[in-house]
């Protein structure tokens, strides 16, 4: 529901309010730094919040410089920006571990995604899919579920480590389902898929840029995508409500956060500057193209959905006992 309101109000461009209040605001009057709170180069997170913050650089005619805080699975960047003046010049671009799953994994991540930060836009996200070697008898989600039932915790998933979205969407899974695997945490995804790829592993709730081409060449049997619609990536690959099993969506959201306390007017003008971004054909295709499904949006429904995904995801983490501490 949220995704689909959110591309209504973009394919709309009903900007108008907005663009108001932003002429109002001096802003940007200066460099605007972008921080990610992950390394350079990896993942989706930082090549994603590059092009975003290059793009409204030349849309509002100001310096964007994206700058790289990485530690504490994120949380040394997002405390980074809670400490920085609520002045429009320090953004936080950051996603769904950092902001919804952190709190609930940490006793002190050192910050309150709720209290010290104001929701700005959701840029995009990238799905879950659970993929399974080709050697394991299950082509559907359901004969997969069957096969858990009848072999508990003969079954082992890999993700990048506990806790991370690859880690929760299996525990979302099991939860859900009321099946038993073996979790194998590693240190990244490429030795994960590696051994998934030889049969180590049996199965994946892979992030969906990195596993396509193995979809695609029948390295790998991809049972479900865990997003309300299909991807254009692998558009053949049913969601897990087609498959039978509905409320279980498990997808990496990536967004901006500024410090509590910005101005409104500045909240506002960034965020239709992203929905403008995000209505352009070709940088959607980019983002596409990236494996991220574009989503936008007012400030206000990104607060809901914010707080949905903090109860979510944080009932699986404590139900799952997940704890980095």
């Amino acid at each position: 529901m949220y995704r689909r309101s959110l591309l209504a109000i973009v394919s709309a461009f009903g900007f108008s309010a907005l663009a108001a209040q932003a002429q109002t605001a001096p802003w940007p009057n200066g460099p605007v730094q972008v921080i990610v709170p992950f390394g350079a180069g990896g993942g989706t997170t930082d090549p994603l919040g590059r092009m975003v913050s290059e793009e409204l650089g030349k849309q509002l005619g100001a310096s964007f410089v994206v700058t790289n805080k990485p530690g504490a699975n994120g949380n040394l960047g997002a405390v980074f920006v809670k400490r920085s003046a609520p002045n429009g010049q320090t953004f936080l671009f950051t996603g769904a571990g950092t902001l919804a799953t952190n709190p609930a994994m940490y006793k002190d991540p050192g910050f309150n995604t709720k209290a010290d930060f104001e929701p700005v836009v959701v840029v995009g996200s990238v799905a879950n899919i659970l993929v399974v070697n080709p050697s394991l008898p299950a082509k559907n989600v359901k004969e997969f579920v069957d096969y858990l039932k009848k072999n508990p915790d003969k079954v082992s998933f890999g993700s990048t480590g506990n806790g991370s979205s690859m880690h929760t969407a299996g525990e979302l899974f099991r939860q859900k389902t009321s099946t038993s695997m073996t979790h194998i945490p590693y240190n990244s995804a490429g030795p994960a898929t590696t051994d998934l790829l030889s049969g180590n592993i049996q199965a994946m709730f892979q992030l969906l840029p990195g596993i396509s081409q193995f979809v695609g060449n029948k390295k790998v049997t991809a049972l479900a995508v865990m997003s309300p619609r299909r991807s254009p990536t692998l558009p053949d690959v049913p969601t897990m409500a087609e498959a039978g099993f509905p409320g279980m969506e498990s997808y990496t959201w990536l967004c901006l956060m500024a410090p509590k306390g910005t101005p409104k007017a500045i909240i506002d003008r960034m965020n239709e500057a992203v929905n403008k971004l995000l209505a352009q054909p070709a940088f959607r295709e980019r983002l596409i193209a990236m494996g991220v499904e574009p989503m936008g949006g007012t400030p206000a429904e990104f607060s809901t959905f914010l707080d949905s995904e903090i109860k979510k995801w944080g009932d699986v983490v404590r139900s799952a006992h997940i704890s980095v501490d």
